[in-house]
């Protein structure tokens, strides 16, 4: 069995930040988030692994490498014509699938726990799909299974009313017989390959579809509020503090707290876990967490910070009246509006942009 990652795509609804961040490399817990991905797909005892990625794609490849660190051989993938569906991914990548068994993961889902699990009951129960399956609460966003006693009849895509509270995760198991799917199905109204015409067309020609509740939590990270719940998700499960920086005598940690080496936190700062600060760090005076990630390189003073993701080089200082449920992007600068004259909130935004003052 080969594993094939979606990691393409343009990330509209995560804009600004993936003008500058490809949504699949955005950190979550101070790691960018196909590496969870990696990770599982590691765990279950797959050893090759191809990473589908938007022609000109050079930043995952820098990342992830040849996939050594996770004992995976990569290989990349561009795809032809842009994003044109899930199924479109897998057609693209048929060369490479070859005749091999297929585990397909969209390299913007987290799960909790491992995916060993599904590929024994598809093993077990002999099929030729097996869907992943999440109790939600906004079925509406995904690919809904239509569920008769203990088989799927049908897959709707985004349904205006879903006819149940599950959704299709974005983690797949197939035979070999998913290639003719994906090249018997036409483009849907949105002029997309969908992934849930594939699964349809699957069920009508007699293949043997399955699927499996996963335990645990599993987040699809596509909005920004998505996001900052999957890095609480991801903190909560932080079973006990490392420490590699300088901690002041005077500064007060409640809860977990990761910290990393190089990093200064100093002069009565207030620490409530979950928390996760990067290498060079410096933070002073200030309250973090609970449920924030400061990735390597950044400032923080004389601010409170809750439910916030910031990324790489970042600086934030003065802001006493707080900063919440917030992503801020690499490099980013953020101060008080009375730091400098004259007087009031100075603002330089670009498109897309969500400010509250």
């Amino acid at each position: 069995m080969k594993a094939l990652i979606a990691a393409g795509g343009h990330g509209t609804r995560l804009r600004p930040i993936t003008y500058s961040i490809n949504k699949h490399l955005f950190p979550i817990a101070n790691k960018p988030m196909i590496f969870y991905a990696l990770e599982r797909i590691s765990e279950a005892g797959i050893k090759e692994a191809g990473i589908n990625i938007n022609k000109g794609e050079t930043e995952i490849q820098r990342l992830v490498g040849k996939g050594d660190k996770w004992g995976l051989k990569i290989t990349y993938i561009e795809q032809e014509g842009g994003a044109l569906g899930l199924a479109h991914v897998i057609k693209n990548a048929k060369n490479w699938i070859g005749r091999d068994e297929l585990l397909f993961y969209l390299g913007d889902n987290i799960i909790s726990t491992s995916i060993k699990g599904l590929m024994d009951k598809f093993r077990r129960d002999k099929l030729d799909c097996l869907l992943a399956l999440s109790r939600v609460s906004d079925p509406e966003r995904f690919g809904v299974p239509i569920i008769k006693g203990k088989r799927i009849i049908r897959v709707e895509e985004k349904p205006k009313s879903p006819q149940s509270d599950f959704a299709v995760t974005g983690i797949y198991v197939y035979s070999n017989k998913i290639i003719q799917a994906v090249g018997k199905i036409k483009p849907s109204a949105r002029g997309e390959l969908e992934i849930s015409d594939a699964h349809t067309y699957l069920i009508e020609h007699g293949a043997k579809v399955g699927y499996e509740e996963i335990t645990g939590w599993w987040k699809d990270t596509g909005k920004p509020k998505d996001l900052l719940e999957g890095n609480a998700l991801v903190l909560a499960g932080i079973e006990q503090s490392r420490i590699r920086g300088l901690v002041g005598r005077d500064v007060e940690i409640q809860g977990t707290a990761v910290i990393g080496e190089g990093t200064k936190i100093s002069q009565g700062v207030v620490i409530k876990g979950p928390v996760i600060i990067g290498a060079n760090c410096r933070i002073e005076k200030a309250i973090i967490g609970p449920n924030v990630s400061v990735a390597r390189d950044c400032e923080v003073k004389e601010t409170n910070l809750k439910n916030t993701i910031i990324c790489q080089g970042s600086r934030v200082i003065g802001c006493k009246k707080g900063i919440a449920r917030s992503l801020i992007g690499r490099d980013c600068l953020i101060t008080a509006e009375d730091s400098t004259k004259p007087r009031g909130h100075r603002l330089i935004i670009g498109d897309k942009a969500e400010v509250e003052l």
